[in-house]
């Protein structure tokens, strides 16, 4: 089964391509350093200093493999097409929120840049799934894990 795509935006794959350039050519090369100077010390059985670096070491591999695993399955947001007037990923929303009749805007963006409180919201969370494909004026009910939310969509551009 092929893995689904990961929908980025010029600017999100270039952070990404930054952050993993920044990994495998200064953090990799200092952790070695640190593992070798641990290992300079002695008995590294007993060495808090070389399980910390090994520790380090292993999330850093971890970190290098997941952005690999989603820059081989980027998919690129057109950003400068607003389509058709319904919402999809790249499209940024302006929703009244029934509860307590406020508006809030929201860019819908692929799960590797979501960011809630920068007003980014994953293409895969309740409300972004819940408003992708519909219009201005339509009314949208979404479970969230805090409860149901009203929303009815104001604008999409």
């Amino acid at each position: 089964m092929a893995d689904k795509p990961t929908y980025l935006t010029r600017d999100g794959r270039a952070k990404l391509e930054a952050e993993l350039e920044e990994l495998t050519t200064v953090e990799r090369k200092q952790v070695a350093e640190r593992i070798s100077a641990a290992k300079e010390l002695g008995d590294i059985s007993e060495s808090g200093e070389y399980e910390d670096a090994k520790k380090s070491q292993s999330l850093l591999e971890g970190r290098i493999r997941d952005i690999k695993h989603i820059l081989s399955r980027a998919e690129l947001i057109d950003e400068e097409s607003h389509g058709n007037g319904e919402v999809r990923v790249g499209s940024s929303v302006t929703v009244r929120i029934e509860a307590d009749d406020e508006e809030e805007t929201w860019t819908i963006v692929g799960s590797a840049e979501a960011n809630p409180r920068q007003g980014r919201i994953s293409n895969e969370s309740p409300i972004g799934a819940a408003l992708l494909g519909k219009r201005a004026r339509h009314k949208v009910t979404v479970q969230t894990p805090s409860g149901v939310m009203k929303l009815t969509i104001v604008k999409v551009k």
